[in-house]
């Protein structure tokens, strides 16, 4: 028995001397321009209820990239939950500097990880679910989410193809389309696939993700456009 507990207490100092390594070895690596550039900090103002959201209107989202421009129209009255919190995320400047960590050509790209893990840590609460009302169709935007209720919180992904069939069933929501730039949006470079790992993002956020995957394509910011149909509730500062 002494010489079996010995055995699994050198066995249990390798794993931890392993995991201490490997962390180092990501923690230790040079850190971009681009990730360096990132403001910290902006995303902790903001509300993260979906109370008194308007259920109907429409606002317009200005994506800034690496693979080129895009723009989003949301629609509250597609799924009124979903659209408040992309407006609460993108007032708080959210998705500046966030990675398209998945991208699966004829399929989708996901992106919606913080380049600060701070940020993805603050942000991940979930919110009600949203009856499905439109189709997932090619342009349109939906939140990622585990196959569980009310569960989403910040992750996205636009459908590179017609994914209805496969995706309505399982409850995905769109809640706003690209209108512009979906030649861009295809563009965004899937050579790492689905090689990221949402766990080491989550840990390290871009330190990990400029260092391992240095040509992978990100938000450099996302910007809320001023017009008359763009217009939403104020979002509580916090402070």
């Amino acid at each position: 028995m002494v010489l079996l507990m010995s055995h699994i207490y050198k066995v249990s100092l390798l794993m931890v001397f392993a995991i201490c390594c490997l962390t180092l070895m990501v923690g230790c690596s040079t850190e971009s321009k681009e990730a360096a550039d990132v403001p910290a900090g902006s995303w902790t103002k903001g509300e993260t209820t979906t109370k008194n959201a308007p259920e109907t209107g429409e606002f317009k989202v200005a994506f800034e990239t690496t693979a080129g421009n895009f723009t989003m129209l949301v629609h509250r009255d597609w799924a009124p939950h979903g659209a408040e919190r992309f407006f609460q995320l993108i007032k708080n400047k959210y998705y500046d500097g966030a990675p398209f960590y998945r991208v699966v050509p004829g399929f989708m790209v996901q992106f919606g990880m913080n380049p600060d893990p701070r940020g993805t840590r603050y942000w991940d609460r979930p919110f009600p679910d949203d009856i499905v009302k439109q189709k997932n169709l090619i342009g349109l935007v939906s939140y990622a989410k585990p196959n569980l209720p009310n569960r989403r919180s910040t992750q996205l992904f636009i459908n590179y193809a017609d994914n209805s069939a496969m995706l309505d069933k399982q409850g995905f929501s769109p809640f706003a389309e690209v209108i512009e730039g979906m030649n861009n949006v295809i563009a965004i470079n899937s050579e790492y696939g689905e090689k990221p790992s949402q766990q080491l993002m989550a840990a390290l956020g871009n330190k990990y993700v400029f260092a391992e995957f240095p040509n992978i394509d990100y938000i450099i910011k996302a910007t809320l456009v001023e017009d008359e149909s763009s217009k939403g509730p104020t979002v509580p500062s916090g402070d």
